[in-house]
């Protein structure tokens, strides 16, 4: 998810995305612990969407 992309969204559309985004999270730690996961980088690139969409609360809130 871009910058662009996530400026366009509301304040609560932010939060429903953190909310799954938590949850996909959560799903690929287990796929990883049980060998299923399929590409690794996808960990990783969720963990930077959700910190860029609490940046970007944040700011928003300051």
């Amino acid at each position: 998810m871009k910058k662009k992309e996530i400026k366009k969204l509301t304040k609560q559309q932010k939060l429903e995305n953190i909310v799954k985004l938590k949850k996909d999270l959560f799903n690929f730690r287990f796929q990883k612990v049980n060998g299923q996961v399929k590409s690794p980088a996808k960990i990783t690139e969720t963990k930077k969407n959700i910190a860029r969409i609490k940046s970007m609360l944040e700011v928003k809130n300051a």
